[in-house]
Order: structure tokens, then C-alpha cells, then sequence
């Protein structure tokens, strides 16, 4: 079941189901407010508890306006493009030949066909950067598999609008956003092992985080250093 509360100027959505614990969220980028709750509950009790997170909602909707925004992106010589949180500059180069990006130096390479025009060269780097993600992951998936006791039967990696990953414990699975791949190495492991622990404990409780500070003592360190980074100029987290 599906209802919605108004307090003053913001609107809760509101998800009945059938869970233990009520789960509140500020989604990005317009901080979107959803509460998840047990279906028993009533809508009153509902009001209720949110009211009495009024307070956080509009600290964390204030965080998300305030989070800086990439540039849009042209795909012109010189412009700036990061991976693993470094800066590289843009060379385009116009050859006949099938497209294709290096890294030389501080430079990231692409190269296309004449006319190719900027939707083109966008999906190019596009594609480049899941490559350069999926790369990196398997990695991060044999070292921490064994030491969490935990098999993730696949990973998958796309854009996502509202989240650096996500989780389906019963399949086994974890998505990641493909943004991952312009943050520093830290902040991509900080978010492997988040997904990975969710196949341990599926909610976000007390369980959640003392596991958490075992496996990754300095993950909120990995966090804030994640919210601190300017995220794609028209999406928008953890």
C-alpha cells in the first residue's frame, strides 16, 4: 500500500509492507522523503515519527542542494575528465580508424572517426568508464569475499540516477554506478563492502554498522569523502 503525508511544505511518500522496522529516506537530487513502515501501522503513527525527524529530513534535503555539480560535459580537447580521482585532460583525435581511448600521462586519448558528433563521443566514454569499473571490482570481489564469508554470484554495473550501488541478497547480486569509476579507489572499496555486507544483514540497523566498523573500521571516513565530491551535474548517494 501505497499514501503520502504532508508536513507543512514537504511531502512523505509512504510504503506499507510487510517489515519489522521503519526505514525513512531523503533521496536525491530533490530530496524526495519515503518512508518504508510495517503494514500494521497507521498512517497518525506514521505522521508521528516523521515530525519527529523533521529536523534530519531538512538537514540531509539542505546537503543535497548544497552538494557541488559537475560541469556538463562537451567531449572538446582540454576538458577535464577524472578517473579514480585524479584529473586528466581530454585529446580528441580525428583518424580513420575504429574508436577507442587510451590513457598517456595525464591525458585521456579518444579516438573517433571525423564528424563524430558529442552524443557519440559521450557514449564512448560512457561505455570506457564501465569497462574501467568492472576491471577494478573483480579485484575488490576476491579479497573481500573470503574475508566477509559471503559469494556474490554477480555484479552488475550501470548508471544510477539515485545511488552508488544496491543490493538483492536473495539473488545474490550488487549493482554499481558507473560514476564510481571518476572517485578515488577508497570510495568504489567503502561501496563494494557496503553491498557485500547487505548479503549479511539486508537493512541498514545496528547489526549493519557494528559489522561495518569490523570489516572497514574507516568506513564513514570513505563516506564523507564521498558526499564531499561533486556528483554528475544532472543526477542527483549514501
Amino acid at each position: 500500500m501505497m499514501a503520502q503525508v504532508q508536513l507543512g511544505n514537504i511531502a512523505v511518500d509512504v510504503v506499507l509492507k510487510d517489515i519489522k522496522n521503519v526505514h525513512l529516506s531523503v533521496y536525491p537530487p530533490s530530496g524526495r522523503v519515503r518512508i518504508a513502515a510495517p503494514s500494521r501501522m497507521s498512517l497518525d503513527t506514521i505522521r508521528v515519527f516523521a515530525i519527529s525527524k523533521l529536523g534530519w529530513i531538512k538537514q540531509q534535503q539542505k546537503k543535497l542542494r548544497e552538494q557541488e555539480r559537475e560541469t556538463p560535459r562537451e567531449y572538446l580537447n582540454r576538458e577535464s575528465h577524472y578517473l579514480w580521482g585524479k584529473r586528466y585532460l581530454l585529446t580528441v583525435r580525428e583518424d580513420n580508424q575504429a574508436p577507442s581511448i587510451e590513457l598517456k600521462h595525464s591525458r585521456i586519448i579518444l579516438h573517433v572517426r571525423p564528424e563524430t558528433d558529442r552524443q557519440k563521443r559521450q557514449v564512448l566514454i560512457d561505455e570506457w568508464y564501465r569497462e574501467q569499473l568492472k576491471k577494478a571490482v573483480l579485484p575488490l570481489l576476491a579479497k573481500w569475499q573470503p574475508l566477509m564469508g559471503v559469494t556474490v554470484n554477480r555484479f552488475f554495473v550501470q548508471r544510477m540516477k539515485t545511488k552508488w550501488g544496491s543490493c538483492n541478497p536473495t539473488a545474490r547480486h550488487i549493482r554499481l554506478n558507473t560514476e564510481l569509476a571518476k572517485k578515488p579507489l577508497e570510495c568504489l572499496e567503502y561501496i563494494v563492502v557496503h553491498e557485500m555486507l547487505h548479503l549479511l544483514e539486508p537493512t541498514h540497523n545496528s547489526r549493519f554498522t557494528a559489522l561495518m566498523d569490523r570489516f572497514m573500521p574507516k568506513w564513514q571516513f570513505h563516506r564523507e569523502a564521498l558526499k564531499r565530491l561533486p556528483v554528475r551535474h544532472e543526477t542527483w548517494g549514501y
